[in-house]
């Protein structure tokens, strides 16, 4: 489903965030709130809906937890592929470049991702979020080199000052596009029979 407007509010405390995430709700009409707890103990709200209530539940979020929030995004005009990304769907494909934009906070991947499918002819292949990496994010894209340059580019120019690393590899190996392709977590890719 497609969304005007997303937000989301990281939090370093849990009871900052369910106080915030409440203060959003009860402030703006907002379509939908998600909320819950990541990795290493961090909280996040995030909000849809249309930008004028989205706008009002940030601010709202943001005078009640200011103290303990860890990173934000508002983005008034969500690219239809980070909605779908963040819904869990992936991408499965090979394609002549990947794009890796690898960030210390859930917001600031969400919003390299952003950035980068709308500025450059790529796919969005993975969104990950903080479960499984530390409460890191990371974005994978695929496309032609040059428009995956391009998107790791604007991705980590707006992650910035939340940016780890970033990387393009041009004609990846096809071994390695199966495990990319595959579970992102490493004991994803076993089938361990018990003993």
């Amino acid at each position: 489903m497609d969304f005007p407007a997303l937000a989301l509010l990281e939090f370093n405390s849990i009871a900052t965030g369910i106080m915030a995430g409440d203060a959003m709700v009860k402030r703006a009409p907002v379509s939908r709130i998600q909320t819950g707890t990541v990795q290493p103990g961090h909280y996040l709200v995030l909000v849809v809906g249309d930008v004028a209530p989205v706008q009002e539940a940030v601010h709202a979020g943001k005078e009640i937890g200011q103290a303990a929030l860890r990173d934000m995004i508002f983005l008034p005009n969500v690219h239809h592929e980070v909605v779908r990304a963040l819904g869990g769907e992936r991408q499965v494909q090979e394609a002549d470049a990947l794009g890796v934009v690898e960030t210390q906070t859930v917001a600031a991947a969400i919003h390299a991702a952003d950035a980068g499918v709308k500025g450059a002819e790529v796919s969005l292949l993975q969104l990950r979020l903080a479960d499984g990496l530390g409460g890191k994010g990371l974005v994978l894209f695929t496309g032609l080199v040059a428009d995956v340059e391009t998107a790791v580019a604007l991705g980590t120019a707006v992650a910035s000052p939340h940016l780890l690393r970033q990387a393009v590899i041009p004609q990846l190996h096809p071994e390695m596009w199966d495990n990319v392709n595959r579970h992102g977590r490493f004991g994803g890719h076993f089938s361990w029979e018990p003993a």
